[in-house]
């Protein structure tokens, strides 16, 4: 099969394309044969060599795709060979064939290609596990949304959004603010110009937000806790901005405020499968019903996976970036 390997921790030129056999399945795992791969950022930590592959995973990038079934057992989950799926994988997601967890696939959407069903498990994994187990955001309850006009920073807003929640996001330009304000934010803050900190707890009448779903870290921990209502929790996903932060505990004690934080990719089977299955029921419907929309905003062939990285890395998308692996 073709395949997209990481020659050596590098720049984007380090992406090649390459032949490699096809995955061999372990049990409870099938085979897709990929028609669309999403881009995310994991990848590109790997490809630097600062996101280490888990034991047993394929070295290839890629955490997610969608295609067709066209081996492995499928016992009564319900799906036949044939049927079009989108999966959360561990990696190997850059090729044309991809082993994939059974329990982590979910059916493509009604209404969706598999180019736009492939932009989903990543993200919505994660914002679901997150924000919404996690941080247990609560009805009536108010989040802000770091990073709003990310791949992740989409898909937060729309759910909270579709769920009746307030949702405030920041961004780095008026265009990504206004952005993430057509998606569902109340307002879109400029991190670049305002102090998001500030107008928050303007907009929320002093009060703060409940939640904060956090991918920088830093520096931005310490002003998260200033907008942070009482009870507030902050969801760190990832460290952008730095793994080194200055927090005020007595704020933490005084306010019983809580810091929670988590990586997906090394996360057993179990516990992803316990997320799919919450994501069918609550979060499908949403999507089949039009209130949340995939939001994709450019898609490359396979081979040039390293143009796709340089896009991810120069931050001027809003929303995913995909890889178009074989026609639909």
């Amino acid at each position: 099969m073709r395949a997209i390997e990481i020659t050596q921790p590098g720049s984007p030129e380090v992406l090649q394309p390459c032949e490699r056999p096809l995955p061999v399945l372990k049990a409870g795992e099938i085979l897709i044969r990929v028609i669309a791969a999403g881009v995310n950022r994991p990848d590109v930590f790997q490809r630097l060599g600062q996101y280490p592959v888990p034991p047993g995973a394929s070295d290839l990038p890629g955490l997610e795709v969608a295609g067709e079934i066209v081996d492995g057992e499928l016992g009564d989950s319900g799906f036949n060979k044939g049927d079009l799926v989108c999966a959360l994988v561990q990696g190997g997601g850059y090729a044309e064939y991809c082993a994939a967890p059974l329990e982590q696939c979910l059916p493509v959407p009604k209404g969706l290609s598999p180019l736009e069903a492939a932009s989903l498990p990543e993200t919505f994994f994660t914002v679901w596990s997150n924000v919404f187990q996690r941080a247990a955001l609560q009805p009536g309850e108010t989040l802000l949304v770091q990073g709003g006009s990310s791949g992740i920073g989409v898909t937060a807003i729309q759910l909270a959004s579709a769920m009746g929640h307030r949702v405030f996001a920041t961004a780095g330009s008026e265009d990504k603010c206004r952005a993430c304000e057509q998606l569902g934010a109340e307002r879109g803050v400029n991190y670049k110009t305002e102090d998001f900190s500030a107008v928050v707890k303007e907009l929320t009448g002093g009060k703060g937000v409940d939640v904060v779903l956090d991918m920088v870290g830093g520096d931005y921990i310490k002003r998260e806790i200033a907008c942070l209502a009482d009870d507030g929790r902050i969801a760190l996903i990832a460290l952008l901005g730095g793994a080194r932060a200055e927090v005020d505990l007595g704020q933490v004690l005084r306010r019983r405020l809580t810091i929670t934080g988590s990586t997906l990719r090394p996360r057993p089977v179990a516990f992803k499968a316990q997320v799919a299955r919450e994501l069918r029921e609550r979060v499908w419907p949403l999507i089949e019903a039009g209130k949340i929309r995939p939001v994709i905003y450019r898609s490359f062939p396979l081979e040039q996976a390293a143009q796709a990285h340089a896009l991810m890395e120069s931050s001027a998308h809003v929303g995913k970036i995909m890889l178009q692996v074989a026609p639909a």
